[in-house]
């Protein structure tokens, strides 16, 4: 083909494939022209999960008569004029691109009146030339009418997922903007029902109860407030403790002047700050603002405008991080994880298996009972009385050997035909509940036990709507949950497995992992994650004293568990030390 110039309408719906990816991506440009108006009050009106109409109404400042059509026109902007503009860019919007590419691929109505204006103006886009503008009765502000997006590209249609999964989408989009601009009131919309209504917050307390209704009570109740500024930099906002530390990166919010953004230097620099008081594979929860000079900071880096580049990375990758990491340091001692006790190695009487000093707890989990009749089968080797050391003991049948003694409350120590044994007790008790798990899901489902207080536990709104629709699910997994209250969930039965452990952190990261997968069809591929998450909770932890029967019923499970050379996260759960290695290290032979 020879080369030519496209139609202006190919060209628009060409910009429109790389900004409007869904129905939350035009509720996105929306909402910013809005912001960037001067609204202090939005409404957002969502039919159909946005595919029949999206109605976003705001009372800015508005657009003039003559102004109106130019609105509609590809790279026509009032935010910037000249190079130096685009350097010190402070609106959310810039590029004049997202009206044109949303009306090219919907029916498109524009409606705005000025202050100083008698009455609004209309105009009608549907086809590759808008309507004249035409008068109508409209208040101060702006009305965006968009109605049937992507009608005219079946394809990009077809990729849409259901109402229930696009408005969920463009309900994290609102409560996104939301939370950056607080004097800003936003009240959304879906098929005529309220879902959400943001009364502006201008006071500390305001804005935090703006924070309790989009993040959850529990997460302001583990939240600190955070201000700190130095070399041109200012932060602010709240970062939650690492005890409400989350499976899933779902309560991260991140802003840069004004602008919500995904940036791997932010994420590395938060978790960096984290590092010393998170367990591995968790994630904190925060919601921080940074302010710049916008000289330091490139916007112009994305379509969307989701990245960000920095001029002075490091700067900013430092500043982050000493500040955060400087206010985990001086939260209360309650709210961080209990140091390592620094105990001398227990002394075990092989005998009897009782300790000298400390008392012995035993598992409180059923499990135990099921380790128990393992331990009848292999029990711990005798001893010398001569000696006080383990008799000679076939190890043929136990590939791990037989337990010694138990280290920190941590580790067991094994011996077997090879040598040593290390064994870290919760990584591979983590493996063993996961995998019995898995067969009981398989199987006849998982058992359950009533709760003989239930539990109620404080959730966001969208969890406690999550889980009242997905009751069903949640009994197969042996977990009654019943909606209380729009924000209240009451748990009544737990799986056997499970019984005595900390529910309110399981239930809290299986509605956070739903949350991260998606509708009910991609549930079921996620089960093993939600299972693993389970398999965490309901495990032996550290500093558990065990009995030599408990530790040799721990060795017996991993060797007719399969995968039981790793824990769920990957970690080793045991390792081996050779005779000649020991021998080598104390130099034997030479």
């Amino acid at each position: 083909m020879p080369i030519q110039v496209l139609p202006s309408q190919l060209i628009n719906q060409i910009a429109a494939g790389e900004v409007i990816e869904r129905p939350a991506s035009v509720v996105k440009e929306l909402l910013e022209n809005s912001l960037d108006s001067g609204a202090s009050d939005i409404e957002v009106d969502i039919e159909a999960g946005g595919s029949r109409r999206i109605r976003v109404r705001d009372n800015g400042t508005g657009i003039q008569q003559q102004d109106i059509p130019l609105a509609l026109s590809r790279h026509a902007t009032s935010k910037i004029a000249s190079l130096e503009d685009l350097e010190r860019i402070s609106s959310l919007g810039f590029r004049g691109e997202a009206l044109p590419s949303i009306a090219s691929v919907s029916r498109l109505k524009l409606s705005s009146r000025r202050p100083e204006a008698a009455s609004g103006w209309a105009l009608q886009s549907d086809g590759p030339e808008p309507s004249t503008t035409t008068p109508v009765a409209h208040p101060v502000g702006t009305t965006v009418d968009v109605r049937d997006l992507f009608y005219n590209i079946p394809a990009r249609r077809k990729f849409m997922r259901t109402e229930t999964t696009e408005f969920r989408h463009i309900e994290q989009v609102v409560r996104r903007i939301a939370l950056s601009r607080f004097p800003v009131g936003v009240k959304l919309l879906h098929n005529r029902r309220q879902v959400l209504q943001l009364p502006p917050a201008d006071t500390r307390a305001a804005q935090e109860r703006r924070l309790a209704r989009v993040c959850g009570d529990a997460f302001m109740e583990q939240a600190v407030y955070v201000e700190h500024a130095a070399a041109g930099l200012k932060l602010g906002g709240w970062v939650a403790a690492p005890t409400f530390s989350r499976s899933q990166p779902d309560l991260q919010y991140f802003y840069v002047n004004g602008r919500m953004v995904r940036d791997k230097l932010v994420t590395h620099a938060v978790r960096q700050a984290y590092a010393d008081v998170l367990y591995h594979g968790r994630h904190p929860a925060y919601v921080l603002f940074l302010e710049m000079d916008p000289v330091t900071i490139d916007v112009n880096a994305h379509p969307t405008k989701h990245e960000v580049r920095f001029r002075d990375s490091r700067l900013v990758h430092d500043f982050l991080f000493r500040t955060l990491h400087d206010a985990l340091a001086q939260l209360p001692a309650e709210n961080l994880p209990p140091p390592r006790p620094n105990r001398p190695l227990q002394a075990l009487d092989i005998r009897t298996g009782q300790g000298s000093g400390v008392p012995q707890s035993r598992f409180t989990l059923d499990i135990r009972e099921q380790l128990a009749g393992y331990a009848a089968l292999h029990p711990a080797p005798a001893t010398d009385a001569t000696t006080n050391t383990p008799a000679q003991h076939p190890h043929e049948d136990c590939p791990l050997g037989h337990a010694l003694a138990q280290l920190h409350g941590i580790y067991v120590l094994a011996q077997n035909d090879k040598g040593l044994v290390l064994v870290d007790m919760h990584a591979a008790h983590e493996r063993i509940t996961y995998e019995g798990l898995k067969a009981a899901h398989a199987g006849d489902g998982v058992r359950a036990q009533p709760l003989l207080v239930p539990l109620s536990i404080a959730v966001s709104e969208r969890e406690a709507e999550l889980c009242e629709h997905r009751q069903d699910w949640f009994n197969v997994l042996g977990l009654e949950i019943d909606r209380t209250g729009p924000e209240q969930l009451t748990v009544r039965q737990v799986p056997v497995l499970l019984y005595g452990t900390d529910i309110e952190s399981l239930v809290r990261d299986v509605l956070s992992d739903l949350l991260e997968q998606g509708d009910s069809r991609r549930v079921e591929t996620s089960v093993n994650e939600v299972l693993s998450t389970m398999a965490c909770h309901g495990s032996v932890r550290a500093n558990r004293r065990l009995t030599i029967d408990e530790m040799n019923a721990l060795l017996r499970e991993m060797e007719i568990t399969e995968r039981s050379g790793q824990c769920n996260h990957g970690r080793p759960t045991w390792v081996q030390i050779s005779v000649d290695e020991l021998d080598k290290l104390f130099l034997r032979g030479r």
